[in-house]
């Protein structure tokens, strides 16, 4: 009895087991309204989508590009400040012309400030040059080489040629040099007439007399020839 309702439950526990299989490999297939409807919903989701481009093309060529704000503004802006550059390259050329200018003119200045400092020195000395030349003109001419009765005068003469000769050199190296216009046509601008003679040999307006030689320093006349014109 035991024994066959042991055979009974294992019989039955495999019927179960084998039902079991079964209903997990069978699959619901669908409905063909359940396929329909998915179908449809596919279909329109492409066509949406396929849509989307289209409007979004034209879309991009119905707007215009706006022009950006401000633009005439920048260029007036841009303009004024090219004139602001040219006038200040302009000024800053101009300033430089007068620096350079100024510079010139100081380096002149200072130049001839430097040429004309021994004016008045040199001027001074102008009378003693005349001092020596009187004395050299006070001695005649037949006894200046007499070496035999004036020793003592020929060495004195010659002594003081040689000083006056000197002292004209070393102003000449300073610039001063001398003015004798005897013969030539007389210059209010560089001549100062003391007399005036008829003189039958001589034409009209020459100097023939010199009674002081001038002197010009740099060529600036610091003391005009004083002399005698014909008429």
């Amino acid at each position: 009895m035991s024994f066959s309702l042991s055979l009974f439950r294992k019989e039955l526990f495999n019927k179960a087991k084998h039902s079991l299989l079964l209903s997990s490999s069978i699959r619901i297939p669908k409905t063909p309204h359940n396929i329909l409807f998915s179908t449809a919903a596919q279909e329109t989701n492409t066509n949406n989508n396929s849509q989307v481009p289209e409007k979004i093309e034209k879309t991009e060529k119905t707007e215009k590009p706006e022009k950006p704000e401000g633009t005439n503004d920048s260029t007036t802006e841009v303009a004024s400040k090219d004139k602001q550059i040219a006038e200040l390259k302009d000024s800053y050329l101009r300033c430089l012309a007068d620096m350079e200018n100024l510079r010139e003119r100081t380096r002149k200045e200072v130049e001839h400030t430097a040429q004309f400092a021994i004016q008045k020195f040199a001027k001074d000395l102008l009378n003693t040059v005349d001092v020596l030349n009187l004395a050299l003109s006070s001695v005649p001419a037949e006894v200046r080489n007499d070496t035999q009765n004036n020793p003592h005068l020929v060495n004195l003469y010659t002594g003081v040629s040689l000083t006056e000769t000197e002292l004209l050199n070393i102003l000449k190296k300073h610039g001063v040099e001398k003015i004798n216009p005897l013969g030539e046509k007389f210059d209010p601008n560089i001549h100062e007439a003391v007399y005036q003679a008829n003189v039958p040999d001589k034409e009209p307006g020459m100097v023939f007399d010199v009674q002081k030689v001038g002197y010009t320093l740099f060529g600036r006349i610091i003391r005009p020839p004083q002399v005698g014109v014909s008429s």
